[in-house]
């Protein structure tokens, strides 16, 4: 590891070099290929700087300051893993093609995080219900309620007309999805339907077909009365 106390005016690598490399050129300069080599040193060594680390430094790692090469592949969403333990933000694009991912640019730094550490389970519940749930609510789209209508009318288990049943079974192959925007902005509106449409699009089975519904609760004592949650104050988006 290179001693990150020393003068940044001449490389240690020329200590390997034939003292004629060594002499100086000019009265006192330091010498050409002293000054030359700080780019190789600084790319291969590092300077023992963590937020400007040489490989040596990222595979070793720099003692209480940056962890080793390991941390490139950590993720880390959410508050539980330090800054210094996981992959810096401008290396998560080239992470997620680890994962056979391709990173939205609508795509906080948060949801990629989170994105990436989820999609190997994501992939294992691809098609179904609970994954395209937990897609949706990645994308802050939280819990959104897809509804299958293929069961028969069967009092006790399935008899809510246009909620759970239909009186012939429900059309083949057709689902429902139902989200729910505490935001009646309508520019906001628009983007997070355009996004869930993607997603659902991306998700369900080839030989499926669904209806998006996007709604914005009114306020309803009781029902949907708590703002900024479930219901709003303000206008409806037309």
């Amino acid at each position: 590891m290179t001693d990150p106390s020393r003068s940044d005016t001449l490389s240690r690598y020329i200590d390997y070099l034939p003292a004629i490399f060594r002499e100086e050129a000019t009265p006192g300069q330091a010498p050409f290929v002293g000054r030359f080599l700080l780019a190789f040193e600084q790319i291969l060594s590092g300077h023992g700087r963590a937020d400007d680390p040489g490989l040596e430094e990222i595979l070793d790692g720099i003692p209480g300051a940056l962890a080793g090469v390991q941390r490139y592949f950590e993720p880390g969403p959410g508050a539980t893993v330090a800054d210094t333990q996981r992959a810096p933000a401008e290396f998560l694009e080239w992470l997620s093609g680890w994962v056979a991912l391709a990173l939205r640019a609508d795509l906080d730094e948060a949801q990629q995080r989170q994105l990436i550490a989820q999609a190997v389970s994501l992939y294992r519940m691809r098609g179904t219900k609970r994954g395209l749930a937990a897609l949706l609510s990645i994308y802050a789209l939280p819990n959104p309620t897809i509804e299958e209508f293929t069961a028969a009318f069967q009092i006790g288990v399935h008899s809510t007309i246009g909620q759970d049943t239909q009186l012939d079974g429900g059309p083949a192959h057709f689902f429902r999805v139902t989200i729910r925007l505490p935001d009646p902005d309508l520019q906001v509106f628009a983007r997070q339907r355009e996004i869930a449409s993607a997603i659902i699009d991306m998700e369900k089975p080839a030989h499926t077909y669904y209806e998006l519904r996007v709604e914005t609760p009114a306020f309803q004592i009781g029902v949907q009365s708590t703002v900024g949650v479930d219901s709003l104050l303000g206008p409806k988006p037309a």
